[in-house]
């Protein structure tokens, strides 16, 4: 039984009786919702990258209609399924800090997909992507609120069950930015407004013939030209001196896929074994370098990096498996109980700008640092920087896996890290939605 009137949700979970703040009172039917229930009953329509290439690629108006609606009646589907999830959690999970504001944003887009009228016209199409991406810019604070919130609830949820959720949470999430982002630059090729990049093939947000050594040197050259890939030490750092990264295997590789999403993945592995370079190195002459290798298989693309930054297993880490570093129990990383960790996780989720996940964001949070240093003129340098929170593995992880590759860190304890990444370069795999 569900009653509003003072402005408190209290709903039945099992015996319980869960009471959320006012702001979630748009909810008003947590459970036994009936169109919830309708869309939940659905499965997702799973794609693969080739199919997303094939369609997009000769695009016509009455393929962008169809695309457009595809993704208008999908969306809410997929949404309904994370719904569901966060409906199963327990009392003392609900209740924690952040939960409550993911469920109402879902619960609100869910209600606003489901009502969006279908899609006829340009017109109408037009009006559908500037819709999705208020949405999208909406939801940029879910998953600093969901990982703080599960953080806080790590000592009551068991690893493997707390690690499954986040697991499905943000590979559904991905799915759907997936979805929208490139339903979003089709309709800008096809209007005219095509995003430059740089007489690269592409399709919508897929990279046709993706050059694994252009994105490597470009996210090398974006961290050697930051001081704050360190950003989190307390140590003093010469920011002159930075690890150089070798290039080495079949270099010439190139194969289809999400520029955004391998990108991302390099980018926070290089930052990572940059900061373990130096900070194992720090009194030396010179810093060892990091080497990247690409091998393109038959059926995948595969890069190893390797860095002599003394390895994973370590008093900071605190970890027992390099594999724990993706996880978000402190069970398994004792760091995410940690108060500079749960205070950046607050801070993020209170920002408009929240988390999207992609190295632009990064890079901008950097150049926003650099400003206020200079405008703070008794601050020491580097005083002024983005707090970590911890996100960049875990997402590294997941953007690897949503279409069927690999993450494997390899720690030699004492000497540095290697890590192996695999993607598939068919294009043949379905997305990796568990329902």
């Amino acid at each position: 039984m569900l009653k509003s009137g003072n402005g408190l949700l209290p709903f039945v979970h099992g015996i319980k009786l869960i009471h959320f703040s006012p702001y979630t009172s748009t909810a008003l039917h947590f459970y036994q919702n009936r169109q919830l229930e309708l869309y939940a009953s659905k499965e997702a329509k799973r794609l693969t990258l080739r199919q997303l290439v094939y369609f997009g690629r000769s695009m016509n108006e009455e393929r962008l209609i169809t695309s457009a609606n595809y993704v208008r009646t999908e969306l809410p589907v997929r949404i309904a399924h994370r719904l569901r999830d966060l409906q199963a959690l327990p009392y003392v999970v609900v209740t924690q800090e952040g939960v409550a504001k993911v469920y109402e944003l879902y619960w609100s887009a869910f209600e606003k997909f489901r009502q969006f009228p279908p899609i006829k016209t340009l017109e109408e199409n037009e009006a559908f992507c500037k819709f999705m991406t208020t949405l999208l810019d909406e939801h940029a604070p879910v998953i600093p609120n969901l990982s703080l919130g599960l953080s806080l609830s790590s000592p009551y949820l068991a690893p493997d069950e707390l690690d499954s959720f986040m697991r499905r949470m943000l590979i559904s999430r991905i799915s759907r930015r997936v979805l929208a982002e490139h339903h979003i630059a089709l309709s800008e090729t096809f209007s005219g407004r095509g995003r430059q990049t740089n007489g690269e093939p592409h399709v919508g947000i897929i990279f046709t013939g993706l050059k694994i050594k252009r994105s490597i040197e470009h996210c090398a050259k974006l961290l050697n030209e930051s001081p704050l890939w360190f950003a989190d030490s307390a140590e003093d750092i010469n920011s002159s001196r930075r690890p150089e990264v070798h290039i080495d295997g079949h270099t010439d590789t190139s194969f289809a896929y999400i520029r955004e999403h391998l990108e991302y993945i390099i980018f926070e592995l290089l930052k990572n074994s940059m900061r373990a370079t130096y900070t194992e190195h720090k009194h030396a002459s010179s810093l060892p370098p990091i080497q990247v290798t690409v091998v393109a298989g038959e059926n995948d693309v595969a890069i190893r990096i390797s860095d002599q930054g003394g390895g994973l297993r370590d008093a900071q880490n605190q970890v027992s498996k390099p594999s724990d570093l993706f996880s978000f129990s402190h069970v398994r990383n004792a760091t995410r109980l940690e108060d500079s960790r749960l205070g950046a996780l607050r801070t993020a989720s209170q920002s408009e700008q929240g988390f999207r996940g992609t190295v632009d964001e990064q890079v901008g949070n950097w150049q926003k640092a650099r400003e206020q240093e200079s405008l703070a003129l008794n601050a020491a340098p580097l005083q002024v920087v983005h707090p970590r929170i911890g996100i960049g593995l875990p997402m590294s992880y997941i953007y690897a896996t949503y279409f069927g590759g690999r993450l494997e860190l390899v720690s030699l304890d004492g000497w540095g890290t290697d890590v192996y990444l695999r993607l598939p370069k068919l294009g043949t795999n379905l997305e990796g939605i568990e329902l």
